[in-house]
């Protein structure tokens, strides 16, 4: 019987909030790489103000939540480990990298599948093996060596979180401060302003992580089984979800690949209602090998950083830590670079166009 005392709560509860975000993302053509293009290409950028807004809604909600005591946000692997400056760094350009070589991230891979797009499924694949292997494999072994070395343990000085540079309440003043700066830059914007369906996407992505924190904090004081307390990310839960799949690991489901699953199933049922299922396959072998180049760049470097865009962009900066911008910014730089080269045939294509776009002295 479900109940609270059944480990199948967890999984169940991040399907329910996995279907309301996918349904939400396919609906308003939620993503974070093509919020980055049309905000660099076409001067547009209600896509990337939503998703400023997504996590700046989960901010505000995860920093309130915890000063209640319904979210424990000390048991966020964000927090509780080392910063991994280096693995941050690298694995967030790879990261960048291998979103612009496949078009989405991770979370938009599984918002596509949902509509029927096999590049996504080769792309989630892709993903999922490559993260296992660089969390427990033969890459793992590398990153365990070279990688981790390198990071940064700020917890015996008391600096886990943005928030402990500030005295008392010092996380909610900081999401304070930090969401009023945001929201300032998102509503300069004219037309996100009058764009409801950005508005809605972005508030009902930020309150489903949110979300989360609250489901697997109750659970992890609930449940006799070890919960670990998470709120949503798309590329270990890929991989750990293939495991399900295809082998019994002994061990339950939990909220993230139930996340996974429900993302799908809310996608799926977005575009059946709006009748946009269609099959779609990579045109030839050079479109297959990029999206399998991809994959692995975005597998293996979000285990790298700890996160995706939404692993890291929504989730840790919910919790304010620390290689948020770090890695946001490796993410970025990673995708421009790949962007240039796709479009413009030069990785650094970008840099030369803004020095002749600047007036000579």
């Amino acid at each position: 019987m479900f109940g609270l005392e059944s480990g199948w709560l967890v999984p169940a509860a991040g399907m329910a909030v996995g279907t309301l975000m996918g349904h939400e993302a396919r609906r308003h053509h939620f993503c974070t790489m093509s919020a980055l293009e049309r905000h660099w290409y076409a001067a547009d950028s209600r896509g990337l103000r939503a998703w400023v807004l997504a996590a700046l809604v989960a901010l505000v909600a995860t920093q309130v939540l915890a000063i209640a005591g319904f979210i424990d946000t000390g048991s966020s692997f964000y927090l509780s480990e080392p910063v991994p400056v280096a693995g941050t760094i690298i694995g967030g350009l790879m990261f960048g990298f291998g979103m612009a070589l496949v078009g989405t991230c991770g979370f938009g891979a599984v918002v596509r599948l949902g509509g029927g797009n096999l590049r996504a499924l080769v792309v989630l694949t892709g993903i999922g093996l490559a993260a296992l292997s660089a969390q427990r494999g033969l890459v793992g072994q590398f990153r365990e060596a070279l990688i981790e070395p390198l990071s940064l343990d700020l917890t015996d000085n008391g600096f886990a979180h943005a928030g402990s540079l500030f005295a008392g309440h010092g996380a909610l003043l900081a999401a304070a401060l930090i969401a009023a700066a945001g929201l300032w830059w998102v509503l300069r914007d004219a037309a996100f302003r009058a764009d409801r369906g950005k508005w809605s996407v972005g508030i009902v992505i930020g309150l489903c992580i949110t979300a989360g924190w609250v489901i697997t904090t109750l659970a992890s004081q609930s449940l006799f089984s070890i919960v670990q307390v998470e709120a949503g990310s798309f590329v270990m839960p890929v991989g750990d979800a293939i495991l399900q799949i295809i082998t019994v690991t002994g061990v339950l489901p939990d909220y993230g690949i139930g996340l996974v699953g429900g993302v799908f199933l809310g996608a799926a049922i977005a575009a059946w209602r709006a009748d946009d299922m269609r099959w779609e396959a990579c045109d030839d072998a050079r479109e297959l090998s990029r999206h399998l180049l991809g994959a692995f760049l975005m597998g293996t470097g979000g285990v790298f950083a700890l996160g995706c865009t939404i692993g890291q962009g929504v989730s840790a900066a919910s919790v304010l830590a620390l290689s948020v911008p770090l890695a946001m910014v490796s993410i970025a730089i990673g995708a421009r670079i790949g962007l240039a080269l796709l479009i413009e045939g030069e990785p650094f294509a970008f840099l030369r166009s803004r020095n002749r776009a600047e007036p000579a002295e």
